[in-house]
């Protein structure tokens, strides 16, 4: 976790381009929430390292960050804790973590990369 305190870090530990994808062909209040997702992506990978989430194995934990609204505009987003799941979510499987520890180091490392992602801009 030391090692990733940004996208920039992220990209660097995987060998990656910081270059993003062109979202431009997308409606421009989209294209926040497909560059954060975008981050958000690499981000974990490079914090979860090798590790794959196995949907099939229950016996496998997977964490991802829970976050209060506060309100529908995002005011008052904030990381809350994180939740736990054994072979089904309701969560992408891209943005899961192999620990706790990991789940909440991002939801509050990465927090503003989440309300980025999770809230609807006007």
């Amino acid at each position: 976790m030391d090692k990733i305190k940004t996208f920039e870090e992220a990209c660097a530990l995987l060998g990656i381009s910081t270059d993003l994808p062109d979202f431009s062909a997308m409606p421009e209040k989209e294209q926040k929430a497909l560059i954060a997702h975008y981050k958000l992506v690499i981000i974990a990978k490079a914090l979860n390292g090798d590790w794959i989430p196995d949907w099939k194995n229950d016996k496998w934990d997977k964490y991802y960050p829970w976050f209060n609204m506060g309100s529908p505009s995002g005011v008052g987003f904030s990381f809350f804790g994180y939740g736990c799941w054994y072979a089904h979510s309701i969560v992408g499987s891209r943005l899961c973590f192999k620990s706790a520890e990991l789940a909440k180091y991002a939801g509050t490392q990465f927090e503003e990369l989440y309300k980025d992602y999770f809230v609807l801009s006007a």
